[in-house]
């Protein structure tokens, strides 16, 4: 600062201005009070470089995490929203008391969720039977579509911590809480089904990986294994493997050629003569090379040949088995148009014959054999109209008692009509044939026949109208459905065998709400 040029200034300023009837300031005086304003200068230059130094960090903080954010997740919710099961936690104060790393870099909690709840009756104003499996092929997986024919409340809670450390490594731990339940009543304590579905940790970008596991994944714990996918509106998976253990994704071969591996344990319940139970062990191969995917596994459960033939057991049932499913994944209608497709073809042989849900049935004999198709789409049609076809075809042969068969095919599609930007109409229809000849097994009947569906489904929603996955979604519903006679044989357990629910007619009209976020 130049003090004479300012002092000459003040000199002047001072002597050109009126006296006001105080003594002139003297020469020593502006010379200090030029001081102290240079020293409350040098003060304010200093808070506005300290502004600037947070405002650079915190400038720093928002970059990494919006590169945090844009990492790809492992799960999307809401591409695959609900499991077909309604079967199946940390505490939180012991998360947050754990001790953070000391290079974290960043961190964040994310909270996801899933959810059904609705109410059905029938033209009577009285209970009914409903379910997308109430149909006789439903035993061996024949979803007869969802819409207008579910009375039952589901829910996901997903909590999810995740962070990203100085030296670039992440971490992820997910947690889920479901429970599902027949129940109208506001108090469910006796008929809840609460359940810690998942539990995992993943570990990711760790610097020390190189080579073909430079951008791999590891992880350990119970989950649902990360490319799993389904027909959610039938809901119906095409593939869905579950349960306890580990393995690393995304071992990177090549561009566009990649692997996952993994080994999980399930468990299929009592042997009489021991006291334990029978452990599941999977282990499998999935690889993708561009839209398509190829997925392997083989299963060995020992002794579980040994299990008695009570209600829900078989006594010629397998120790082993294998499965593959061979899938391509459209980012068009079947190479059509606007939109997505999945077909996916899978074989099972042994305890591999549940090939939908892999390695859950412990029943299947070693001579089990499955073989399933699965193709489905969503199109826009225009501004206004919307369209979801699906196709779902199972043949299953020694399934559970030799010179068994269960062959069905379900046919369904759902359209969705935009009146305004919060209301639309759905209409969806299926169509399933199914041939079962159980040869005995837990009394079942051998029978053939078809089953129709028809839906109706005002539908209130709050945004993006048109697109076929937004949510949340209230509806009211009108559903009809009938069948042949005949299926009416096939159990006197089933959905077909209850009192009052025969063939002939049958229309069902109820309210329902889903959600996920």
């Amino acid at each position: 600062m130049n003090k004479p040029h300012l002092i000459n200034l003040a000199i002047a300023l001072a002597l050109g201005t009126p006296a006001i009837g105080y003594a002139a300031p003297t020469l020593d005086s502006l010379e200090a009070r030029l001081v102290a304003m240079e020293q409350r200068l040098q003060k304010a230059e200093k808070r506005a470089a300290q502004a600037e130094t947070r405002a650079s960090e915190a400038e720093q903080q928002v970059a990494r995490l919006e590169t945090q954010t844009r990492q790809p997740k492992a799960e999307p919710v809401a591409a695959v929203p609900a499991p077909v099961s309604t079967t199946s936690s940390a505490s939180s104060a012991a998360v947050a008391a754990a001790p953070a790393p000391a290079t974290e870099a960043s961190e964040g909690f994310e909270f996801h969720g899933y959810a059904r709840s609705g109410l059905i009756m029938n033209d009577s104003a009285a209970g009914t039977q409903s379910g997308p499996y109430l149909t006789p092929a439903g035993e061996s997986g024949g979803s007869v579509g969802r819409l207008g024919n579910e009375n039952n409340t589901y829910v996901e809670l997903n909590l999810e911590h995740k962070q990203r450390l100085a030296n670039g490594a992440t971490t992820r731990f997910k947690v889920m809480l479901a429970d599902g339940q027949r129940d109208y009543n506001d108090w469910t304590g006796s008929t809840s089904e609460l359940n810690i579905r998942q539990a995992f940790v993943e570990l990711g970008s760790l610097p020390t990986f190189n080579g073909v596991f430079a951008n791999s994944t590891l992880w350990a714990g119970k989950r649902f294994d990360r490319d799993n996918f389904d027909i959610h509106w039938l809901d119906s998976d095409v593939v869905f493997l579950a349960g306890t253990g580990g393995g690393i994704y995304d071992v990177q071969w090549q561009n566009g050629l990649k692997s996952n591996f993994s080994l999980y344990g399930r468990n299929f319940g009592d042997i009489e003569t021991i006291d334990n139970t029978i452990q599941n062990y999977i282990v499998t191969s999935n690889n993708f090379a561009g839209p398509l995917q190829l997925m392997v596994s083989g299963l060995r459960a020992k002794d579980n040949d040994q299990r008695v033939n009570k209600s829900r057991e078989n006594h010629n049932a397998g120790d082993s088995g294998v499965h593959a499913m061979l899938a391509l994944h459209n980012d068009s209608f079947w190479g059509l148009r606007e939109g997505t497709a999945k077909t996916a073809l899978l074989y099972g042989h042994g305890l591999g014959a549940e090939v939908k849900g892999v390695g859950s049935d412990g029943n299947l004999t070693q001579q089990a054999e499955t073989w399933r198709l699965a193709s489905y789409g969503v199109t826009p049609i225009n501004k206004t109209w919307s369209f979801a076809p699906a196709v779902l075809a199972q043949n299953s042969s020694d399934r559970y008692a030799a010179g068994d068969h269960y062959r069905w095919a379900t046919v369904n599609a759902r359209f969705i009509q935009a009146i305004n930007q919060n209301f639309a109409l759905a209409y969806e229809g299926s169509y399933q044939y199914m041939d079962l000849d159980p040869q005995g097994y837990k009394q079942r009947e051998a029978v053939s026949g078809s089953f129709w569906k028809l839906t109706f489904a005002p539908t209130f929603k709050v945004a993006d109208i048109g697109d076929f996955f937004t949510r949340p979604e209230i509806r009211l519903f009108a559903s009809w459905m009938d069948w042949n006679s005949s299926l009416d044989r096939y159990a006197s357990d089933d959905a077909f065998g209850s009192s009052g629910f025969g063939a002939g007619g049958q229309w069902n009209f109820g309210v329902q709400m889903e959600t996920w976020f």
